[in-house]
């Protein structure tokens, strides 16, 4: 190895792949590597657990890469900017170290006069190009700079967009189109096979909403994770419960609890309420009671989403031009 101790740091807010190919050059070359993350405690950033998070993911594998989360109270990194502040701070960064630093590694956006450079003297300085790429740019529009996010980094960026209403006005094809049109993945009504367990939803057992409620959010969060920019998602908890409305007995009510304590949990960046006006189709399992009074029952779905806080838009007309409203609705949430 070159160096025996070789420091990188900064603020990773967020995470982008010129930080990544630091990392990396700079472990290749050193005995030990520690990666000071900056903190501000006061400062709007990504949660520092969550940055140290994407670090250590993409570095556990290397064995020789430390970590090191060094925090700081200045309003902003202007404050921050001052030699008292960042020579208290390096004394820290050597404690924690326990040996002399022989190198320090940076990108150019940092260069000879940054914190860094100065604070460790000792040691040799290595900057790499940074050709770029930077935190504040990606900050200003991720979505337009998506393949400079590493894969760790990319779920923390994902919008999530719900397709609600009664039964047949199309959110089944509408979340799949809009999943295909964005090269993105989609989340199914996860209810749609569980209720066919007994042939018919309209035997349903009680532990069959329990096991929809509680597989729709699993699904959600493990979708997240692989998705392109957006996930769509075809109804939530709040429309199992609301068709929980429907049935009778002890058990109901756990469910409308459990159905209510997930719907505290699901934040969502946008919503479309698909409006009844396309004709009602009958594919064998839908209910004529609703399909008796499908305003009655829209209403009811958007009082019940209005009660728990999630404001909507509603969206309304021909396929097409559901289609076309829903594409421009997601373009514009992510500033695309």
């Amino acid at each position: 190895m070159k160096y025996k101790l070789g420091l990188y740091g900064g603020s990773f807010n967020p995470l982008h792949m010129g930080h990544v190919e630091c990392i990396i050059r700079s472990a290749n070359q050193c005995e030990r590597l520690l990666v000071v993350i900056s903190h501000g405690t006061n400062r709007r950033e990504i949660d520092v657990r969550e940055r140290y998070r994407w670090i250590y993911q993409l570095t556990k594998h290397i064995g020789n890469v430390e970590l090191m989360i060094l925090e700081d109270t200045a309003a902003t990194k202007a404050d921050y900017n001052c030699e008292e502040c960042w020579f208290a701070d390096a004394q820290k960064v050597r404690e924690r170290v326990g040996a002399p630093i022989n190198a320090v590694f940076c990108g150019s956006d940092y260069g000879e006069d940054s914190f860094w450079a100065k604070c460790y003297p000792e040691a040799e300085l290595v900057i790499y190009p940074r050709n770029g790429i930077s935190s504040t740019l990606i900050r200003e529009n991720p979505y337009r700079h998506w393949e400079l996010l590493p894969n760790v980094v990319k779920p923390h960026y994902v919008k999530k967009v719900l397709l609600i209403g009664a039964e047949s006005t199309g959110k089944s094809t509408l979340t799949e189109n809009l999943a295909n049109y964005f090269n993105t993945n989609f989340l199914e009504e996860v209810g749609r096979d569980i209720s066919e367990r007994s042939g018919t939803d309209t035997l349903m057992l009680p532990e069959d909403f329990t096991d929809i409620l509680l597989t729709h959010k699993l699904r959600e969060r493990e979708a997240v994770k692989h998705s392109r920019m957006v996930l769509f998602e075809d109804t939530d908890c709040l429309i199992t419960r609301f068709f929980l409305e429907f049935l009778e007995g002890k058990d109901k009510e756990r469910n409308i609890a459990l159905a209510n304590a997930i719907a505290s949990l699901n934040d969502y960046d946008l919503i479309l309420f698909l409006e009844p006006d396309v004709k009602f189709v009958q594919d064998g399992d839908r209910s004529e009671v609703i399909a008796a009074d499908r305003e009655y029952y829209s209403t009811a779905i958007k009082n019940l989403y209005r009660e728990h806080g999630f404001a909507f838009v509603e969206v309304r007309g021909s396929y097409e031009e559901r289609f076309q409203r829903a594409v421009e609705l997601t373009r514009e949430m992510l500033n695309i």
